[in-house]
């Protein structure tokens, strides 16, 4: 449950917002390092790009989906060596 929340409150305190990247923020200056290295455009499907859009619309249902098989199946094994 913290890996939803905190995966996308991470990202937008790195500057990647709802609104657009926040200048001046790291998120800034990946962008411009990654449009400085493809000629003035960013790829899409790049690491900016899939950070932008985690920022503005949080993840998508695969990923929450993923995350929660992945992170509940280790939190039940952990839990079952504990016990």
């Amino acid at each position: 449950g913290a890996a939803l929340v905190g995966i996308p409150a991470a990202v937008c305190a790195l500057g990647f917002t709802g609104t657009g990247i926040t200048a001046g923020s790291m998120a800034a200056k990946m962008m411009s390092a990654a449009a400085i290295a493809n000629g003035g455009a960013v790829s899409a499907g790049s690491t900016v790009a899939v950070l932008q859009s985690i920022g503005a619309a949080g993840l998508s249902l695969g990923a929450k989906i993923g995350l929660t098989s992945i992170l509940g199946s280790s939190g039940a094994a952990i839990g079952a060596k504990l016990s």
